[in-house]
């Protein structure tokens, strides 16, 4: 299978935006998520790939200092893992695959934490990382893990759309398009998130582009 670590395949979302209340946290860390989620989507959706790099380094920066506080955060720790992968997909090189690893690891301790956090993104986030990332030597690539990771994230969310589009791209990766398609029609006609207007328009562009590129 083919695996690449650019900014249009290698977590060209992981944007786990659930409106869901974030109950780990006081007010003001739920809103300082908030603020991550928002720039998250501005980053990935607005600004020129060349850029995009620094941009999640930053951000990245930022859910580290709330992590500090809040180190039991499955919310936080579901994000961290979340900006590190698209910040991998940024980078590229050898530091995307650095940067994979640490995305890992704050997804398991996600999963350790609340696996239901988030919707379950956690699972889906990983199940991303399994299929897309390199296998040994170059990293921990596998795509039995991925299968299973997704298939509990569709347990958990079956009608989300970041759930769907990573669903239906990794059957695509496996040469399962007609099951691949099934998901992505599926996906379009996933719910608004609310507050996530930014985050849901660009996945659906995506959704709509691997479907094009299915039906040719």
């Amino acid at each position: 299978m083919k695996r690449c670590m650019t900014a249009a395949v290698l977590f060209a979302g992981l944007a786990w935006l659930y409106a869901l209340p974030l109950m780990a946290m006081d007010e003001t860390t739920a809103a300082s998520l908030a603020h991550i989620q928002t720039r998250w989507a501005e980053i990935h959706y607005e600004l020129p790939e060349g850029q995009q790099a620094d941009a999640f380094a930053s951000l990245a920066t930022e859910v580290d200092e709330l992590l500090v506080d809040h180190p039991d955060a499955a919310e936080l720790q579901a994000w961290a893992g979340i900006v590190r992968s698209t910040q991998a997909g940024a980078s590229g090189g050898l530091r995307a695959l650095d940067l994979v690893k640490q995305a890992r690891r704050h997804l398991e301790s996600a999963l350790e934490l609340d696996p239901m956090a988030l919707n379950g993104s956690a699972y889906t986030s990983l199940g991303a990382l399994y299929y897309q990332v390199p296998g040994w030597p170059l990293s921990f690539g596998d795509d039995d893990k991925a299968e299973r990771y997704l298939k509990q994230a569709l347990a958990i969310n079956s009608d989300g759309l970041d759930t769907l589009y990573f669903w239906a791209d990794y059957l695509h990766e496996q040469g399962r398009d007609s099951e691949s398609l099934q998901a992505l029609e599926k996906a379009l006609r996933a719910p608004s998130r609310p507050g996530r207007e930014l985050a849901d328009a660009g996945r659906r562009e995506e959704v709509r582009r691997l479907m094009a590129r299915l039906k040719r």
